[in-house]
């Protein structure tokens, strides 16, 4: 039954973490989801969540649930503030959308200590300074 599923690759779907700005205090960041696809995704759900060490000791953050109708083509949503605190844990957010009458999912995770200036590039469509998974 399971081999009757068909595999349908998300393709042209980023998300990223962009620094949003800046002062000499602090830094605010956000996650974006970038659709770079030529047609719209609709009925879009992301899951998002921490999970890691920090300090010698296993750390969860709350699971949050993020809801889009449509996404067009070409655009970004925002999917949440993210605290730098968190850089250090395993940051995931499970996407799952439809195109037409089928079905995409797929689990983005940014690495502890993945969100660093060093891989910083400019992303696209949102125009800020971030790290960015394809």
């Amino acid at each position: 039954m399971i081999k009757d599923i068909p595999e349908n690759n998300v393709k042209d779907i980023a998300i990223a973490v962009a620094l949003e700005k800046e002062s000499a205090e602090s830094k605010v960041w956000y996650v974006y989801l970038i659709n770079l696809n030529k047609e719209p995704i609709e009925n879009v759900l992301i899951t998002s969540k921490g999970y890691g060490e920090k300090d010698g000791e296993q750390v969860k953050t709350s699971v949050l649930r993020h809801m889009f109708p449509i996404v067009e083509s070409g655009h970004y949503k925002v999917i949440e503030p993210i605290d730098e605190q968190t850089f250090g844990l395993n940051n995931e957010y499970w996407l799952s959308y439809y195109i037409g009458d089928q079905i995409y999912d797929k689990k983005f995770i940014f690495l502890p200590e993945s969100i660093i200036d060093v891989n910083f590039i400019k992303i696209p469509v949102v125009n800020k300074p971030g790290v960015m998974i394809l």
